[in-house]
This record gives structure tokens, sequence and C-alpha cells, in this order.
């Protein structure tokens, strides 16, 4: 998957926000304050971390040569795609949605409940991976 189609799909998640608190070379995205993805900007191929279920990571790893552990996250709880076109986009797509739901399912019932409240599809319908 291109860099800038992930971005569109990251961006789409109802509430995200696009935010550069680390500087222009890392774009982070946030739900309610919460990181859930940080793609990198002034690298080849693009890199991107993902909040990960910490078996699933550990398979992953094992699993795919462009997967690692975070990159300079926790390692446990965190993983890195390297954007190299080696992960099948539909992998690459199904991680960015969990870890926007792993980070979702953290938030307070406060900010869950206000979160529902807003537009509960992704703000591109259809292939979002096409949009």
């Amino acid at each position: 998957m291109k860099k800038e189609t992930l971005e569109r799909l990251l961006a789409s998640f109802p509430g995200a926000e696009e935010t550069y608190p680390f500087g222009p070379e890392a774009l982070v995205f946030k739900i309610m304050g919460k990181m859930f993805a940080l793609v990198s900007q002034d690298e080849e191929p693009a890199r991107v971390n993902l909040k990960c279920d910490p078996v699933d990571g550990a398979n992953l790893v094992g699993k795919h040569e462009s997967v690692t552990p975070g990159y300079h996250m926790n390692k446990k709880h965190w993983i890195t795609v390297s954007l190299t076109g080696d992960l099948p986009d539909d992998l690459l797509a199904d991680l960015a949605r969990g870890s926007y739901e792993r980070v979702v399912r953290g938030l307070s019932r406060a900010d869950r409940q206000k979160l529902a409240g807003e537009e509960s599809r992704p703000k591109c319908f259809g292939d979002v991976l096409n949009c």
C-alpha cells in the first residue's frame, strides 16, 4: 500500500485527527488525543507504527519481513510496518483499523459516547483503499 493511501485510510476513521507533534518527519493520527498510528514522512520506504495485540504482533513479526517490533514505541503493544509492498493491502488495512479500535476501546466512557455521537461510518464510503 502506498503511504498516501494509508494516510487517507487512517484519516477516514471517525474522529481521527492528524498532527505533527514530533516535527514534520512524523505524521501522527490520534483519536481523542490518543495516538493510534504514526507514519514516517522522511523515509523511503515509509514506515507506520500501529498499536497491536501483543500475541498478534509477535506472530506478525515472525511471519512478515516488513513487520518489526514498534520503532521507538513500547515493543509489546506496537508494531512497525515498512511500506515495501510485501504486506497485503487488506492485512495492512485490518491492522490500521485494529489499531484505531484498540485505542477507542481504551477511551473513557464519556469519550466513547462523544465519539459515538459523531459519524459512525468512515468519512470515505465504499472501497476506502481507493478513496
